[in-house]
């Protein structure tokens, strides 16, 4: 009788973890997939901000690009002006201290 129980709760013991093992098997497979798809969102909300933040650093570094040549070409426009006022003034200066031409 006592190898009768051995073998019975042997038995026992190898239906229920003929059970168990799928199941936790499953519950393994479905905490995978969950986890990998988890990680997979997490991914391509990191990439679309990466993303939104490149056009936005794009498009900032564009606008002052554009500000700064603006300014830079208004600066040499002024240069060039005051040089060329410049001249005249030297060269009505010039022409005051020279004699009248003689008129034939």
């Amino acid at each position: 009788m006592n190898f009768q129980l051995r073998t019975l709760s042997v038995a026992l013991a190898l239906a229920g973890a003929a059970i168990a093992l799928p199941a936790a098997a499953q519950s393994s497979t479905d905490s995978v997939s969950n986890g990998a798809e988890k990680a997979w969102d997490a991914t391509k909300k990191t990439s679309s901000k990466a993303w939104d933040a490149t056009k936005h650093g794009t498009k900032t570094a564009v606008d002052a690009t554009g500000h700064a040549a603006s300014a830079t070409g208004k600066a040499i426009s002024n240069a060039g002006t005051a040089a060329a006022d410049a001249t005249r003034n030297a060269g009505n200066a010039v022409a005051e201290k020279l004699p009248p031409a003689p008129s034939n």
